[in-house]
């Protein structure tokens, strides 16, 4: 009697709380979800696509609508929605963009789950996972791919210049450079040695420099002992570094404001060489399939190592299914979704634990940018709000300097100009309360 009238309580106390609103696990998973995912990246969208059908099969109730814009407009649609509460649930996003929103609390801190995924060890970068910390030490978004940068070298050049393969070093990247370039009968350069960055909107330009200052034992900004920060450029790394360009512009002549850069010239048989992300890849393999080139780590200067920019995806305080979101964002970390990822795009996945050698194995090309040395230090953007308006100004001054032939021979110029791009920078840090004075 006492037991039938426990089972009639139980199916009481169910069937009320049903009427009054609560939902078992199986009511609530049948609700129609819609989640939305805005990214920076236009080439991911189909990866994105194929793996959001992959996740409705397995939850039918829920739909994910996929958006992408070029970056740069993307980062402005972001600085107007988010704070508006009118972004998308889902964030692609670096976290150096993104550390104004959370300063200033418009992104909430992911729950312990991907907390404990994310900082499992061997599982990510260590600068990476750091690089996702907040300045209150909490954690914001998930790791989802890398631009790790290698050197991609055309071996046909190569070998018609009796090289011997990619530079090891930043001297052997400067020499190399002035045999691999050609001229026409005028003397105008018609191959450039090794394409650089020398113009290009936001903070590009910025970035691409920094590379090479790395190696040369500098940095845009570096941490004093007190937590504090200060330009990290205005010293002899930063001028070996712009010196380097200079040269490479107005006095060697290995490369010109006037011909093809980037991608777009090397799969063109119109430089020799350059740094690049491992997208380049996948792009060559539609646009120049037969081009015969190869990829190597980035050279050693007085230091060695590479800048790997993380892109993390981030849950927006207005999604009103955290949960489905932050579950899907762990579907487009499996295994099988992040070799789709490298395949399709080029693009390198963060997790180091995930199994990539199929991918591997059909690409060898990608090997350089998941190489591992005791000396090759991976290192990454400061978790600092003011970062990215301290290097899209870098950047602007770079542009300009890059433009100026007077600096040839001239290093009192030189470092004229490093002094007032340094200026700037401290400026901006002292003005946020964090220059190392």
């Amino acid at each position: 009697m006492k037991k039938a009238f426990l089972v009639l309580s139980v199916i009481v106390l169910v069937v009320c709380t049903i009427s009054a609103g609560g939902k078992t696990e199986k009511s609530q998973a049948a609700q129609p979800i819609t989640l939305s995912l805005w990214g920076g990246w236009p080439e991911i969208q189909p990866v994105y696509e194929k793996v959001a059908a992959d996740y409705t099969k397995l939850h039918p109730n829920v739909t994910i609508k996929i958006l992408t814009h070029p970056l740069r407009e993307f980062e402005q649609k972001l600085s107007a929605t988010i704070p508006a509460d009118q972004a998308s649930d889902i964030i692609e996003a670096s976290p150096y963009p993104v550390q104004k929103f959370i300063a200033a609390g418009l992104l909430p801190p992911a729950p312990p789950k991907i907390v404990e995924y994310m900082t499992k060890a061997g599982r990510f970068p260590e600068a990476l996972v750091e690089a996702n910390k907040g300045e209150d030490g909490k954690y914001y978004g998930l790791n989802y791919f890398q631009g790790r940068h290698a050197i991609f070298w055309n071996t046909d050049m190569f070998k018609e210049a009796g090289l011997p393969g990619a530079p090891k070093t930043m001297d052997e990247l400067i020499s190399y450079a002035q045999k691999l370039a050609k001229r026409d009968a005028q003397g105008n350069l018609i191959r450039s040695g090794l394409s650089l960055r020398l113009s290009g909107g936001g903070s590009g330009v910025g970035e691409k420099f920094w590379m090479y200052l790395y190696p040369f034992g500098g940095s845009i900004i570096e941490q004093a002992p007190n937590g504090k920060w200060k330009a990290g450029y205005n010293n002899e790394a930063g001028f070996n570094t712009l010196k380097m360009y200079i040269d490479m512009v107005w006095k060697f002549k290995t490369d010109d404001h006037k011909i093809k850069h980037d991608a777009e010239a090397f799969q063109l048989q119109q430089t020799a060489m350059f740094a690049r992300e491992s997208w380049v890849i996948g792009d060559t393999k539609k646009k120049a399939p037969a081009l015969n080139y190869d990829t190597a780590p980035m050279p050693r200067g007085t230091r060695w190592g590479d800048l790997s920019t993380g892109v993390n995806l981030y849950v927006s305080r207005s999604c009103k299914n955290p949960d489905t979101a932050w579950d899907f964002i762990l579907f487009l970390n499996s295994d099988e979704n992040l070799r789709y990822l490298l395949d399709t795009t080029g693009w390198l996945p963060q997790r180091m634990d995930a199994d990539l050698k199929a991918s591997l194995d059909k690409e060898p090309r990608y090997k350089a940018f998941l190489f591992s040395h005791p000396d090759y230090k991976i290192f990454t953007y400061p978790t600092l709000p003011e970062y990215d308006e301290i290097l899209t100004k870098f950047a602007e001054r770079m542009v300009k300097a890059f433009l100026d032939s007077s600096l040839v021979d001239n290093p009192d110029g030189i470092r004229k100009v490093l002094a007032d791009a340094a200026a700037e920078t401290n400026a901006i840090l002292k003005r946020a309360g964090k220059l190392a004075e």
